[in-house]
This record gives structure tokens, sequence and C-alpha cells, in this order.
């Protein structure tokens, strides 16, 4: 059987990661021969998931059709968020919870994508539905990733579902989620020994927005101040990555964890967009946003509305 690679969005976060392991490991025992990878260097949080697991880290990949001929996608469908060669793979399968854009193919294929917080919830109804047993060691990847999506439940794209599934997932891992998920989170909080450059792509997604690239980078904290101490450096690596990638518009959305509340950072073009997206006006090219915790449900679709009106 030809093999096939498996891997979530360019700037992994922890769900792209573990959604791929997951999803491999399902589709081996189903009979395919599939290999997890990423497209791109870990965060701190999933390195801290990953040790505490005892779970190697996948290989990284830049391009996929000098390996294979087929792939398989996790945590994203837009084909601008995946590996540089997309357009020149089939795809045989996806499972995600975002929204379908910018997707197309030539051949049928297996598409799950559910309203959910988190592309490893859908998998683990997966494994179910495949009456497949999920070691200790997997099913405690899949915890954390729902736990990192849903920041431990206080996003509003969490589901009943991704509750039920963190439950039974850490029943099968033998973890107590409440102690490990906050200590996972803090985990990746950890930004003094990131540079600029890695604080703005550590986890950022572009989208194509009325003919405009949106870039949407997200970076929690337990401290707003520590990263805006950085903000004229955090602003000179943003307008170069933008230029450098042709970026219209890049927003940075920087999380406190533990109030559930965030500042917006904004630069390039056009920022009146946001303004409308949100009610409000830019002071010195930040928003505060209280309660604002998600990017795919509480920033991606106001900022998708006002493009396309």
């Amino acid at each position: 059987m030809t093999k096939q690679l498996v891997f979530g969005h360019q700037s992994p976060d922890t769900d792209a990661v573990v959604a791929a392991k997951a999803f491999s490991y399902l589709q081996n025992k189903l009979g395919f021969d599939t290999e997890a990878v990423a497209l791109g260097s870990l965060s701190e949080e999933t390195k801290f998931v990953l040790d505490y697991f005892n779970e190697p880290e996948p290989r990284i990949i830049e391009t996929a059709k000098n390996e294979v001929e087929s792939v398989m996608l996790v945590d994203h469908n837009e084909f601008q968020q995946s590996v540089s060669d997309i357009a020149d793979l089939v795809v045989t399968d996806v499972v995600d919870h975002h929204r379908i854009a910018n997707f197309t193919t030539n051949m049928p294929l297996n598409f799950r994508s559910e309203a959910v917080g988190c592309s490893s919830t859908v998998i683990w109804k997966m494994f179910n539905e495949n009456g497949i047993e999920i070691p200790a060691n997997i099913a405690g990847l899949m915890m954390s990733a729902i736990i990192s999506d849903t920041l431990l439940f206080k996003s509003p794209t969490t589901t009943p579902v991704d509750v039920e599934a963190t439950k039974a997932l850490s029943k099968i891992s033998n973890t107590d989620y409440n102690v490990y998920g906050l200590d996972m989170l803090k985990a990746g909080t950890n930004l003094s020994s990131k540079t600029e450059e890695e604080l703005i792509n550590g986890d950022a997604k572009s989208f194509d927005m009325a003919g405009k690239t949106v870039r949407v980078a997200q970076v929690n904290t337990v401290d707003l101040e520590e990263v805006f101490n950085r903000e004229a450096a955090l602003v000179a690596a943003i307008e170069a990555d933008s230029k450098t990638n042709n970026y219209d518009l890049f927003l940075l959305l920087v999380t406190n964890i533990l109030d559930s509340d965030s500042e917006l950072l904004v630069v390039g073009e056009p920022k009146e967009m946001v303004e409308k997206a949100f009610n409000k006006k830019l002071v010195a090219d930040k928003l505060s946003l209280p309660g604002v915790v998600s990017r795919k449900k509480q920033v991606v679709p106001q900022l998708q509305t006002v493009f396309e009106a």
C-alpha cells in the first residue's frame, strides 16, 4: 500500500501536531500506511505535551510531493495554511473543525468536519465509531489538544462533546485534566526565551478576505504587559514578515489565559476593517477585547463579515 503523510497546518499548534499523530495511528490500525509529520517547529506547549506523555516529536517537512503522492489533512483545509506543494498532491482525507474555504479537489475524498472545539475531539469520535482502542499515551495527547484549543473549556468554541471527550481521555491516560491542563497551558506562556519572529509565527494563520491576505497570530500569556513591553520590536518583526510574505493586514491577538481577555495589535491596512469588525476605534494600533480568546470564533468570522460586506 502506498504511504501517505498526515499533517496539520503551518505554524502548528498542539492540536495540529496531536491530531496528525492520533489520526495517523487510527488510519494505520485501519490498514493504511501513514506517517504523522509537522509543517513547522513546535511550540513550548506542544513540546511539554509530547515530553509528558513520552511521545517523540514528529519529523518536520517543507514539501510532500518529493515523498508521497497523496496526503491526509487534519486541523485545516484551506490550502494557504497547508504544505507549500499541496496543489500537486491528492488529498484523500480531511478531519477539521474550522470554516471551509479555498479548498477544491479533483478526486472524491473522506471529509469530516464538525463544529466542535478541537480536531482531536472529532478523531476521538472516529476511534469510537471504528471500535479502535486508544492507547494511554495517544489519549493523553488528544486530551491535551482539546484542553489547548478550548483553553480548559473557557473558550466559546467549547462544546459538551469536547468536555465528554476530555473526561474519557483523561481516564484512559490516568491524568487529572484540571491539574495537568493548567500546568500545560502555563508551559505555553513561557515567552521570555522567544524571539519576536517566533512569537508572531508560533501560532499564526493566513486568510484570504475579499482579495486581501490577512494574517492572524495568537500568543497566550499570563501577563499582557510582558508581551507589550516588546511592542516596538514586535511591530518591526511583523512589518518585515508582511513584506516578505505579502500580508496586507497582520493581527496579533495576545490572550491572557487566566482572565480570558485579549489585546489586539494591528499592523498594515485596511485598519478600518478591524474597527468595523469589533465596533471599536484603534488606539495606538491596539484594541482591548475583553472576553475574546478564540481566533476561530471571535476574530476571523467578524473580520470576514466586514471584508465581504
